[in-house]
Parts: C-alpha cells; sequence; structure tokens
C-alpha cells in the first residue's frame, strides 16, 4: 500500500494553490492542551466559565489566571515537526496559506508568514473600552492580574475568540476567500464540529478542490476526504518533509 506521505507529496507538486487547515491535533504533539488540559485545578470550572463575556465579567482575575497559566505552558513549548514542515511547504511555495483555529502561534513560531487566525491569538491583550491591542512578550505574573489598558488604564482582556462571541470578520472573510481559491485544502487535527471555521475546507471542496483529512480519529472530512491520513500530525508531516527533501530543525 502506498504511504500517504507519498500521495499528499503528488497531490501538493500537482497543485497550483494549496491551503492547510489547522485545530488543536496540530499542536498536541508540541504538548498544548487541546482546550482545558488535564491540570485539576480548572476541572472545577466549566469551559465557558474561563472563555466567554460572561465568565469574564463575574471574574476577570479567574480568567486571567486560566489564560496566564496556558500562556506558561505554551511559552515553554517548541513547534513540533507538523508546524516546520508547513512552514517548509510556505517557503517552497507549496502551501499558500495557513488558516488555524488555535490561538498559540506556534506557525508563526515555526516559521509561517501568510496565517490566518480565526480565533485570535493568545499572546495578545485588548482594552475592553479603547479597544487597543498590544503583544505580550511573556506570561502575566500574578500580581498583574487582571491586566489593565497601557493607554486608557481600563479591564483588558485577552485577544481571543470566546464562547457566545463571533469571529473576527476580516480572519473569516480571507479564510473564506483563500478557501475559494484553493485546489487543495490540507486539514489537519481538527473535528470540524466548531462553526463557520469548519465549513472552511468544506466550502473549498465544494468548488471543487482536492482534500486531505489528517487526524487519527474519524471526523466530519473522513467521508469527504480525497486522502484521508489516520496518523498524529508530527510523525505524518514528518515523512511528508523527508519525500519532499524539505530540511526540518533539529529538535
Amino acid at each position: 500500500m502506498e504511504d500517504p506521505a507519498v500521495k499528499v507529496a503528488r497531490l501538493l507538486e500537482n497543485s497550483s494553490y494549496a491551503i492547510v487547515f489547522t485545530g488543536a491535533g496540530v499542536s498536541a504533539d508540541s504538548g498544548i492542551p487541546t482546550f482545558r488540559g488535564p491540570d485539576g485545578l480548572w476541572r472545577r470550572y466549566r469551559p465557558e466559565e474561563l472563555a466567554s463575556p460572561w465568565g469574564f465579567e463575574r471574574n476577570p482575575r479567574l480568567v486571567w489566571e486560566w489564560y496566564a497559566w496556558r500562556m506558561r505552558i505554551i511559552a515553554s513549548a517548541r513547534p513540533n515537526a507538523a508546524h516546520y514542515a508547513i512552514a517548509a511547504l510556505e517557503r517552497r511555495g507549496l502551501v499558500r496559506a495557513v488558516i488555524t483555529q488555535n490561538v498559540d502561534g506556534l506557525h508563526q513560531r515555526a516559521g509561517s508568514k501568510n496565517v490566518i487566525e480565526l480565533h485570535g491569538n493568545i499572546w495578545r491583550a485588548r482594552c475592553t473600552r479603547c479597544g487597543y491591542r498590544w503583544i505580550l512578550e511573556s506570561p502575566p505574573s500574578d500580581d498583574e492580574l487582571p491586566l489593565r489598558c497601557p493607554r486608557c488604564g481600563s479591564l483588558a482582556r485577552p485577544d481571543v475568540v470566546w464562547f457566545g462571541e463571533p469571529l473576527p470578520e476580516a480572519a473569516l472573510r480571507r479564510a473564506f476567500e483563500e478557501a475559494g481559491k484553493a485546489d487543495l485544502v490540507i486539514v489537519v487535527g481538527t473535528s470540524g464540529v466548531v462553526e463557520p471555521a469548519g465549513s472552511i475546507p468544506v466550502h473549498a471542496k465544494e468548488r471543487g478542490a482536492r482534500l486531505v483529512n489528517v487526524n487519527p480519529e474519524p471526523n466530519r472530512y473522513t467521508g469527504m476526504a480525497d486522502v484521508n491520513v489516520e496518523e498524529r500530525a508530527a510523525p505524518f508531516f514528518e515523512r511528508l518533509a523527508r519525500v519532499l527533501g524539505l530540511e526540518l530543525p533539529r529538535e
């Protein structure tokens, strides 16, 4: 049986406009919890209490403590072979854009340039009053929480999409535009159930694009994919890079 990496390499080489669509599974091999992780402290809370406008209004310090904890995990993590391979594919001109539901910034750290973040970025903060955004260079300490806007002093929040909030209009529009131009979409590590993001690969498929689905578990895209790769992202992309002669950083 032919290695799926060889099949996908051939699709990439014959494609004129390939894009990658990623979810939490692409960062799993970097040790990033898919959402809440196994830490017992956060098991006492429903996700909606930690990632929603009403949860933030009720207890902004608690929400910031959770995000600072997540930021510490991400800061100590490194991009894995999947992140590096996707960035290398972009440099080679085989991938035009990366559309991600992740907020960890690992695609950018691996070297990807054209990254569309559908759910924001955990390393940005946004003022709830004046809308000013700024980058956090490191996780905030406990005595800084909850963060305040450096411009007007009002309460600030993580610049990510929470439960009950729409996706950023500009990012969503760009993502659908990229999907409309694509003749190949590689979906990596997402179930596809969260809308409207999950419909982006479907939009491309309906317009004639080939679809590759990289996920160890069956998901929304399994039945419509041209190639199903039932593996974790990192080992698959490591092989794909080898087939295409791409050099990846040594861990």
